[in-house]
């Protein structure tokens, strides 16, 4: 059996993980995925991957669902990026009578060079003091979605 480590810049862990797995001659051998593009369907050749990367790089998140359609095991689920949205938690632990403070989503502040200023039109005006005298001082702010850093 293959196992496949989707790594990023840690070193410590994926090679501490490998070295290990594939030192305990059990039939099962690690290795760091290498990638470069991915046809439809193409046979992904691991039983298991572990994923320490693909909320930073959407291509992995890509290959590993197609991983997943195949049976593969992905370790950390890249599908949970879709229900990781905290307003949406926070909104449902509302529903369901569990306190939350004051929250407020707001439009970003700077979207990436592709994003046309028309695909922008519904969003301004916004003002901003007015959600800030919402919260009030001193308040949190996180990122919508995600888990490093931003929990």
């Amino acid at each position: 059996m293959r196992v496949g480590v989707l790594r990023g810049r840690e070193n410590s862990f994926p090679e501490a993980f490998v070295a290990k797995v594939n030192s305990m001659g059990k039939g099962v051998h690690a290795e760091f995925v290498q990638l470069g593009g991915t046809k439809l369907n193409e046979p992904v050749p691991y039983r298991v991957v572990l994923d320490r990367m693909s909320h930073e790089v959407p291509y992995y998140a890509v290959y590993l669902k197609m991983a997943a359609l195949q049976g593969t095991y992905c370790i950390n689920n890249t599908f949970w990026r879709s229900a990781d949205d905290k307003f949406f938690g926070y909104a449902a632990a509302e529903q369901l009578g569990i306190a939350e403070p004051k929250t407020v989503v707001l439009p970003n502040r700077e979207y990436v060079d592709d994003v046309a200023p028309e695909s922008l039109r519904n969003l301004w005006p916004t003002d901003f003091t007015m959600y800030l005298d919402h919260v009030g001082v001193p308040c949190i702010m996180k990122p919508r979605s995600g888990a490093a850093g931003g929990t």
